[in-house]
């Protein structure tokens, strides 16, 4: 009778490992694309919100100075009344008396869009958005246009004037108060992540060495055969490395250990990286250990012996 209740109580635990298995295996397969929509929908919305939108506002501004044509009805010729070229804006204020062509007039009420249209101004800046503002012209435009300034400002800052002007711009940044810690740490990370043509930082493979003692297995970037006094010290090959820390790569420690002593790895920088930013979570495909199947392993050994 016992035997019996054990096997039960064993085939439960195995359908209730199998059912969590497999719900965390589904999560596995749904959150990475998920977080990464997320991720590109708020760095877009970002992007619409603190500089697509200001530029259209702008651009709205310019062109309607351009090609408003708002008249009092005194202003308008008895050809263009004849002609129906103007229409009178509707207002519940019976003094307003103000006329639009009657083309920004027909063409807004087509489309009006979710925007109240109140005055002039807002007749305007609709027919400015479906007559020069598509989106679907204006949103490639305008990343094009952004990556070009981007070059630009790259090239300039770069060198000469440009160059000072910046260096000038950060040393007044870093006397701030707190600001100095913020935009230090960030420095640190763009430094990390865009800069390494420019300060000479390449990463050629990855290795695993004992760090900081015998037994515990550090990963860490090969960046280059260290110093010629050290070698000779050592009396054999070293490596300059640096060891990152987790969840922040773009922090870390420099060392340089004997060639002998690393263990190449056959994975990426960008694999690594993802080990490291997930606090190793995140193990490359090659290098995965067949956990689960060691768990069933383990579940029918127990359930047979």
């Amino acid at each position: 009778m016992a035997k019996t209740k054990s096997t039960d109580q064993d085939k439960r635990t195995l359908r209730s490992g199998t059912f969590r298995r497999a719900v965390l295996r589904g999560l596995g397969v749904v959150l990475p694309p998920l977080l990464t929509l997320m991720i590109l929908v708020w760095v877009f919305g970002a992007l619409q919100t603190y500089i697509l939108q200001p530029v259209e506002t702008a651009s709205k501004i310019a062109i309607s100075w351009v090609i408003d044509d708002t008249r009092a009805a005194d202003q308008i010729s008895e050809e263009e009344m004849e002609a129906n070229e103007f229409t009178k804006l509707p207002s519940t204020n019976p003094k307003s008396n103000l006329w639009i062509p009657t083309k920004v007039f027909d063409d807004v009420n087509d489309d009006p869009g979710e925007g109240d249209l109140r005055t002039s101004r807002d007749y305007y800046n609709r027919y400015i958005e479906i007559s020069y503002l598509k989106r679907f012209i204006v949103v490639p435009l305008f990343f094009c246009l952004f990556i070009l300034m981007l070059y630009f400002l790259g090239r300039f800052l770069a060198y000469g004037v440009g160059r000072v002007l910046y260096l000038t711009l950060e040393r007044t940044i870093t006397q701030v108060p707190f600001i100095r810690t913020v935009y230090s740490s960030v420095k640190q990370v763009t430094d990390f992540v865009f800069s390494h043509d420019e300060s000479g930082l390449e990463f050629n493979r990855v290795v695993a060495i004992e760090y900081p003692r015998v037994g515990i297995w550090s990963l860490g970037f090969v960046t280059g055969e260290s110093m010629l006094s050290i070698r000779e010290a050592a009396n054999e090959p070293v490596l300059s490395i640096l060891i990152p820390t987790s969840p922040m790569p773009a922090t870390g420690y420099t060392i340089t250990v004997r060639k002998s002593e690393t263990v190449d790895l056959d994975i990426s920088v960008d694999q690594a990286f993802q080990f490291i930013v997930s606090c190793g979570v995140v193990v490359p495909i090659p290098q995965l250990q067949d956990r689960e199947t060691d768990e069933v392993r383990e579940i029918i050994e127990s359930q047979i012996g």
